[in-house]
């Protein structure tokens, strides 16, 4: 474990902080991790809560302008572009 696991979490985290960017739902990020990642739902999500956990203003502020604006699918089909692109860097 160590390091490796240390290594696959910073993934996720870093993973998750793209998916923030383009304004997506921790469903939302869970899905596209699994899909475009292969990483399991139950890491996201328990990632997404400990990020919360060290975050709570952000993530509150975040809530907040996410239920005032919503995305459009031409920008989720670019950030599941990403996600796949960058999952294959990190992978390999």
């Amino acid at each position: 474990m160590g390091d490796s696991s240390a290594s696959y979490i910073h993934t996720v985290q870093h993973l998750i902080e793209k998916c923030l960017v383009f304004n997506m739902t921790r469903e939302e990020c869970m899905e596209a991790l699994s899909k475009h990642a292969n990483i399991k739902p139950v890491i996201t999500s328990t990632v997404w809560k400990e990020l919360e956990k060290a975050n709570k203003t952000f993530f509150e502020e975040y809530s907040r302008r996410r239920g005032e604006s919503v995305g459009e699918m031409e920008t989720r089909e670019r950030v599941l572009k990403m996600l796949a692109d960058s999952s294959r860097e990190s992978n390999g």
